[in-house]
């Protein structure tokens, strides 16, 4: 079986011998291609967590992952919502806890995440086109951190990507302002240039 595979050449290093750096984060532009900012599913997989899990699970599970947006999938490998960092450390939990008279340790995940119902995505074809500017804008008039991406296949829709407000300023290298009302292509550019 091995037979059919020969071996590579190799050579012997000599010299000045340096280490190739990862191209990662890729410093990109507003107008760069939105696919450069978005995180790939296809090629990565995707941080998943279960509805009846608690919250605290979830939230030591993306401080593992080191991500902030988990997918919450359903027993017969469906999604059922996205729970994020915010949902998790925001003010959500404290209200649940006053309406329902639970401990903190009692929530689940299911309790805070945002439904599948409640939530949007952009098709991937959208993306194809887009720049990281449109993403942005798109984020913010949305009011969203976190932004989905489908595609359609033969088995029909699925999550294709994630766009990730935290992930876009890390390749930008900039800290874009959130509750901005700079909803127009250039109102974003010049807010970056000013900051």
């Amino acid at each position: 079986m091995m037979n059919e595979y020969k071996s590579l050449p190799v050579q012997y290093l000599t010299g000045t011998v340096q280490i190739s750096k990862p191209a990662f984060p890729n410093s990109v532009t507003l107008n760069s291609p939105a696919s450069e900012v978005m995180t790939d599913l296809r090629k990565l997989h995707a941080a998943v967590i279960a509805p009846n899990i608690t919250m605290e699970v979830a939230n030591n599970y993306m401080m593992h992952r080191g991500v902030r947006t988990l997918l919450v999938m359903n027993d017969d490998n469906s999604l059922a919502g996205i729970i994020t960092a915010t949902d998790i450390l925001g003010e959500k939990p404290m209200r649940f806890i006053q309406e329902r008279g639970v401990k903190h340790s009692e929530i689940l995940v299911r309790d805070m995440m945002t439904p599948l119902e409640n939530l949007e995505a952009i098709p991937l074809e959208e993306v194809a086109h887009a720049r990281v500017g449109n993403i942005v804008a798109s984020l913010r008039e949305a009011d969203r951190l976190h932004e989905l991406v489908i595609d359609h296949d033969a088995s029909g829709l699925k999550i294709c990507g994630i766009f990730s407000w935290t992930q876009i300023e890390k390749q930008l290298g900039t800290v874009i302002p959130h509750n901005n009302v700079a909803k127009s292509f250039a109102e974003i550019e010049s807010t970056l240039i000013a900051s």
